[in-house]
């Protein structure tokens, strides 16, 4: 639990930080030589990760796994930030246990109860309602597209989180991470190419850069993938509404973002959605403890 929550503090300062940095770079570039310090990284760990037992058939699974994220999150999550607020789009991925639910059902044959739906659409509406009052400005010049992007992120990191928990049990977290970071110097290299040079390459936007790849790509993620192999994947899901209350604290320190009344009625919305969702699963959790941590002992 506790590295779930130093996980979810990480990635809500990414925003800020690719908020910032998006202001000078092309999503492509900051992307790609995030992945590509996050991928230096791994390399200098390697001693650690490299004896793996792989089995046959398992690179399909990596390969969606990774396609899902970083490829395809991070190039919508990217996106949205030059469309959206941070704060907006830090409340957007309160809609990830939601999703992880839904994503569960189709693919492992979860149930999905009656409450669990209502909370969803309730919280589905929370951020229509969040997108709708927000105000055009410079931070959020189409919060309606940014939105839509950042809700697209999310669907992809609910594909990724179930996949994951499924490699879990045959490969390490660190082996994990770093099969994202490789693919996403791969994946992203051609878009950072055709982009335009950076406006600005100064250290302040390496210092971004580094950032991005050595404490949020290496260190969120695994932190992150390490407790899903600990806890129920729809569990961990659930940290992720820590993620909006941090991004919201750190974009009106750092970033000076404000919400109007609307929006942060909608937020409240957002919340109770979630939290009218995980109650039932909640309950079952606690009537299930000793199965629950049998399976996490084995």
């Amino acid at each position: 639990m506790a590295a779930l929550t130093l996980a979810m503090a990480l990635w809500s300062s990414a925003f800020i930080a690719l908020k910032n940095i998006l202001a000078v770079w092309g999503p492509g570039q900051v992307i790609f030589a995030r992945m590509l310090v996050a991928s230096i990284c791994f390399l200098l760990l390697l001693k650690y990760w490299r004896r793996i037992r792989y089995q046959a058939g398992d690179w399909r699974w990596l390969a969606l796994m990774s396609l899902a994220e970083p490829c395809l999150y991070f190039s919508l999550e990217a996106n949205a930030l030059t469309y959206t607020s941070a704060g907006q789009a830090g409340m957007v991925t309160a809609t990830l246990p939601l999703m992880v639910s839904f994503t569960a059902f189709f693919m492992l044959g979860e149930r999905i109860s009656s409450r669990q739906l209502l909370g969803f659409l309730l919280a589905i509406s929370g951020v229509v309602w969040l997108t709708m009052a927000g105000d055009h400005q410079a931070s959020a010049p189409a919060p309606l597209l940014g939105n839509l992007l950042e809700l697209g992120a999310m669907a992809c990191a609910s594909f990724y989180a179930v996949l994951l928990k499924k490699l879990s049990s045959r490969y390490s977290p660190l082996f994990l991470t770093a099969i994202q970071a490789f693919t996403g110097v791969l994946f992203f290299a051609p878009m950072a190419w055709f982009e335009p040079v950076p406006l600005q390459l100064g250290w302040q936007e390496f210092s971004y850069v580094l950032y991005l790849g050595a404490c949020v790509t290496l260190g969120a993620y695994l932190l992150n993938n390490w407790a899903i192999t600990k806890l129920p994947v729809t569990m961990a899901a659930a940290y992720s509404n820590l993620i909006p209350v941090f991004t919201l604290l750190l974009a009106y320190l750092l970033l000076g973002e404000t919400m109007n009344s609307q929006q942060l009625l909608a937020c409240g919305v957002v919340f109770a959605g979630v939290v009218l969702s995980q109650l039932r699963s909640r309950t079952a959790l606690a009537t299930a403890q000793p199965v629950t941590a049998g399976e996490g002992a084995s």
